[in-house]
């Protein structure tokens, strides 16, 4: 194609020419450059909450879950099945199958509750755990968290060849000569959805992988995500080298960075290739934003946390801190006579909040830990503070004040070297696997349950660069592993105060040596015993239990401290964590407006996940529910919308409303008076709201 167009340009003719240039444009854009690789057969899933019934398609437990049949009658435990390829028909025992949803058949989601973990009862911010296969749990957060998401961080498999995935329900190795385009058809399809979860304002993605898949992967982001800004880091995570048969030992592994909007790394004391600053990290901004951004954000969140602070825009420096006003009173419509200009937390024309209370304000402003910030472009003034990590940092020494400037904010410094820009290679003892990912995990459980964990430090670091000034940022990982990123980003948290909120999804697969072991004893998929052996019930929800209380699998106290905040294990974390898995419903035995109840995790998560899941005890479909404590509110049933407006007016804490109507001119009006208030409507057959699988 190049040729021809340099032939072009030979062309005296110039409408000529540009009427060949304009067809050949066409056609260029036709052309696939980059990466090709080959389509495959796409993954089924097996629904094993969902009952056989006759017509439905299914396939065996234990074998290929694309090898499907049909269900032709069922006598007591006895099924005959007539086999989709061959048209063979076949006997089995009901318990050897499971019903499957091909791509493309739509499916019907729900969160079904496994347990929790509570460890901050006054805190309303709670992380998740959901057990599912990461396609189709990436389609349910497309649902919850479109463009919402700060930060993804994955640690996919690096499809080596030891059998450490699986495609349509069987292990890939090294012998299989589509190895490579199946893991890319596997990645593909869950990045297109990850990049429709990633804020396009200011978010990151990153992936970590080694040298088998590198290429591949680099050609496949930059494919899928033509406008963000690439970088590839090289991380050293095991000085003393992985042996290569034949090959050179690998000490390394590779982080790329997506890079969507403005997002950039922050600068830093620790370039991360000296290993001599190691001991300085930078924690993130130093001074930040006064207002409150994320989660609980807005103004009915916490009203008494909305209220001016005046500024003399000549001396550039605060003068005063104000009341917070009635609720029902717009901000913008209140006149003040002293001469000064009240700023306000407004948040893209919304009412917001401020992150410290009035009287922590003025204690701030007295002890030069609350500041005047920058005037920006559409007028508004920045209120900047120190956070609990700074003032924690001031009291250590890692932070010194050198006095306190003409307005009376402190100066300060690190006692380390300056800031400056991170490194592209990574050198830091703290991202040693092997100590810090091995060795945590022996620590909790007593020997190896998972093969090749991240070092803790590792995925905090990574991590870092992008959210430290984002106190309330999401964060998801879609291949969660061992739970290697919730441990990083409590660690986080308890550094610097954050209250940043992670999505953990993992699925629950065990070893090819146990499966063998399993089937050998006569258990199948979806049996409890095979069940409990599974990477989120055997190690994932394990370690998060224990790192956050503090102690490992028998009850002992963890030993040892975390190196970046200097804290012991046995303290564990002040966070919460819900334990779902991604169960699915039978939409031919769902009558019009049920499955309310199983749903109603699914809308907690949309309202934010705010405080303790509700649950509801029975199948009676209520009214309305009025939940405070999550910040949320549901009309049910439509007919009884002056009640539940008037039950509303009485909690200003509201935020997330959804009301349940099949009439879009009824659901517009009835949200007219919740201008300040994030609303959604239901339609009444409430599984069409969540159907997913239908191959958007």
């Amino acid at each position: 194609m190049a040729l021809l167009q340099d032939l072009i340009q030979q062309i005296d003719d110039p409408t000529l020419r540009d009427r060949i240039l304009q067809e050949t444009d066409k056609l260029m854009k036709q052309k696939k450059f980059g990466l090709v690789f080959e389509e495959h057969l796409p993954e089924c899933t097996p629904l094993y909450d969902v009952p056989i019934r006759v017509g439905s398609k299914v396939a065996l437990k234990t074998g290929y879950v694309s090898d499907i049949y049909t269900v032709v009658k069922i006598d007591d435990a006895e099924v005959l099945c007539d086999r989709r390829e061959t048209h063979e028909q076949k006997t089995f025992q009901l318990d050897e199958l499971v019903v499957v949803a091909e791509f493309g058949e739509p499916i019907y989601p729900t969160l079904k509750p496994l347990d929790s973990v509570e460890n901050a009862p006054d805190s309303g911010l709670w992380h998740t755990l959901i057990e599912a296969d990461n396609y189709h749990a990436l389609q349910l957060l497309e649902y919850l968290y479109a463009e919402k998401v700060d930060c993804i961080y994955i640690d996919p498999p690096y499809n080596t060849g030891a059998k450490d995935w699986k495609y349509n329900n069987d292990y890939v190795d090294s012998s299989d000569a589509y190895r490579h385009s199946k893991w890319l058809s596997m990645m593909e399809k869950r990045l297109k959805i990850a990049k429709k979860l990633l804020n396009p304002k200011d978010s990151v993605m990153i992936v970590t992988i080694d040298e088998k898949e590198y290429l591949h992967l680099g050609c496949l982001l930059e494919e899928l995500f033509p406008d963000a800004r690439i970088q590839m880091v090289t991380d050293v995570i095991n000085k003393k080298g992985v042996v290569r048969d034949k090959d050179f030992s690998r000490v390394e592994e590779y982080l790329f960075f997506v890079k969507i909007g403005a997002a950039e790394p922050c600068l830093s004391a620790n370039n991360m290739l000296d290993e001599s600053q190691e001991s300085e990290k930078f924690t993130g901004t130093t001074w930040l934003s006064l207002q409150r951004f994320g989660s609980s954000s807005l103004r009915v969140d916490r009203p008494n946390m909305c209220y001016p602070i005046f500024v003399d825009e000549k001396k550039k420096r605060i003068i005063d801190v104000g009341v917070a006003p009635d609720i029902n009173t717009p901000v913008e419509s209140i006149e003040f006579d002293n001469g000064f200009t009240p700023v306000w937390p407004m948040t893209l024309g919304k009412e917001g909040r401020w992150q410290l209370g009035r009287n922590s304000v003025i204690k701030g402003l007295a002890e030069g830990t609350v500041r005047l910030g920058n005037k920006q472009k559409d007028g508004h003034w920045t209120i900047q503070y120190l956070n609990e990590g700074a003032i924690k940092e001031l009291r250590e020494g890692s932070l010194i004040s050198r006095g306190k400037d003409e307005n009376g904010a402190l100066i300060v410094e690190r006692v380390s070297n300056k800031l400056t820009f991170i490194k592209s290679v990574w050198y830091q003892s703290t991202h040693d696997a092997s100590a810090y990912g091995s060795g945590l995990l022996l620590k909790i459980f007593g020997d190896k349950k998972f093969a090749f964990p991240k070092s803790v430090y590792s995925t905090e670091d990574a991590i870092r660069f992008f959210v430290s000034n984002k106190p309330n940022a999401l964060i998801v990982d879609f291949f969660a592993g061992s739970g290697t990123t919730l441990n990083a980003v409590n660690l986080l948290n308890a550094e610097d105060g954050g209250e940043r909120r992670c999505v953990l999804v993992t699925n629950n697969e065990v070893s090819e040596d146990e499966a063998k072991d399993l089937t050998s004893r006569g258990h199948k998929p979806g049996d409890m015993e095979w069940e409990s052996l599974g990477i989120a019930h055997h190690v994932t929800w394990p370690r998060t239990v224990c790192t956050i209380e503090g102690h490992d699998i028998k009850g002992q106290p963890l030993k040892g401290n975390y190196l970046t905040v200097d804290i012991p294990m046995s303290d564990g974390f002040k966070a919460n964590v819900a334990f779902f898995k991604l169960s699915f419903l039978d939409k031919t035995s769902v009558a019009l407006g049920r499955q309310f109840r199983e749903l109603l995790p699914v809308l907690w998560m949309k309202g934010g996940a705010i405080g303790r899941c509700p649950t509801l005890e029975n199948d009676e479909l209520p009214k309305m529910l009025i939940l405070p404590q999550n910040k949320m509110a549901v009309l049910v049933d439509e007919i009884y919308y002056s009640e539940f407006d008037a039950e509303l007016s009485h909690y200003s804490e509201i935020q997330t409303v959804f009301i349940v109507t099949d009439s879009e001119t009824a659901y517009r009006s009835m949200i007219r008076a919740y201008d300040r208030k994030v609303c959604y409507q239901l339609y009444r057959d409430y599984l069409d709201n969540f159907r997913i699988n239908i191959g958007r």
